[in-house]
């Protein structure tokens, strides 16, 4: 079994490539990914010492995919993932719709080409944002908690978001982008008959993640509390009572382990998947671990609202669990204290994620 992987120097494809190296006897795995990532080299020398092949490319250039190999699956985990990509400074609409969109044409004439299966991974931020923001929640202690005895929208239950619920726009550029990926990778795969999964996909932390205030928000908050840096609580009353779950990516790749080896033709193609309600927290929980960590570190409160954030999103796992027998086996404690653990051990985390 053969296995390309686009962005395999970012956190989740370098986690990805390591991990289905471990559990696949037999599977060789190989890479592309254009290094403009901070600190995506450092997983370029870890992932050569293992063996699996690194190559420097842009995959936006068609030109760049004719020296790749015939591969028998592709796992798509190039990205830029911000959902604030495309408003911000210095990173323009354009540019998104190339990385997330575009190259995606590239990678989808690939398995055409050589047949080979696509492992899209999407976004829980391909969610409408209105109606994230009316979902019915309660305020618990320090956190917001699903309100069950109120009507919930479609697609909503006591488990959490399923694939079900509403993509009505607006739903942010980067949103959108992943949402018209999923179409097109899935028109693609009905039209030249290859396998197409797609995993739309909680927060995704560990050890070794750069974090941002914007991505990977837990292994930012980690390092920057244990640093003393400024934090903040941004918008909902600034009093960090924002929900989401999270899960590792080592158990992302134990599904993509079964969606490979699968061969349903027929039935569900888009998934949730991440951590669940029980592998979700609060930034003030959050906040909470880490004093009892490192000791006390007050964020500053700052209600201003920010673009395209929401209260509250928890993935619902029910689909994967029933049709590929997968559970979340990482636990959140276990994912934090993984992240702490790295954080005491590099004090120039923080720098090397380009902060």
């Amino acid at each position: 079994m053969k296995i390309l992987i686009t962005g395999i120097c970012g956190f989740v494809g370098s986690s990805l490539a390591e991990e289905l190296l471990r559990q696949g006897s037999g599977t060789s795995i190989l890479g592309i990914d254009n290094f403009m990532r901070h600190g995506s080299e450092m997983n370029r020398a870890r992932l050569k010492k293992a063996g699996i092949v690194c190559i420097h490319g842009d995959i936006r250039a068609m030109s760049d995919w004719e020296s790749l190999p015939k591969t028998d699956w592709v796992i798509d985990a190039a990205a830029n993932p911000s959902v604030l990509a495309g408003i911000q400074m210095g990173f323009t609409g354009r540019q998104l719709l190339e990385h997330n969109l575009t190259s995606l044409v590239n990678v989808l004439e690939y398995c055409k080409l050589h047949s080979a299966g696509l492992i899209l991974l999407s976004s829980s931020r391909v969610y409408s944002i209105p109606i994230l923001t009316s979902i019915p929640l309660y305020v618990y202690e320090d956190s917001f908690r699903l309100d069950e005895s109120a009507a919930l929208p479609a697609g909503l239950s006591s488990r959490g978001i399923g694939p079900d619920f509403a993509t009505t726009p607006p739903i942010s550029l980067y949103g959108s982008t992943k949402l018209a990926s999923e179409v097109i990778a899935l028109e693609y795969g009905g039209a030249f008959k290859f396998p197409v999964w797609v995993n739309r996909c909680g927060v995704l932390a560990g050890a070794g993640q750069f974090g941002t205030p914007d991505q990977g928000i837990f292994a930012y908050w980690i390092n920057a509390h244990l640093r003393r840096r400024t934090l903040r609580y941004i918008g909902f009353g600034g009093s960090g009572k924002q929900v989401r779950d999270l899960f590792h990516p080592f158990d992302l790749a134990t599904l993509i382990s079964k969606q490979i080896k699968s061969e349903r033709t027929d039935g569900r193609r888009i998934y949730t998947v991440g951590g669940g309600i029980k592998n979700s927290m609060s930034l003030a929980q959050l906040n909470s671990w880490c004093d009892k960590q490192f000791g006390a570190h007050v964020p500053i409160p700052d209600t201003r609202p920010r673009d395209y954030d929401v209260p509250w999103i928890v993935m619902d796992n029910e689909h994967v669990e029933h049709d590929f027998e997968w559970q979340v086996q990482r636990k959140m404690e276990y994912i934090l204290d993984e992240i702490a653990r790295h954080a005491e051990q590099n004090a120039d985390w923080l720098e090397r994620s380009g902060l």
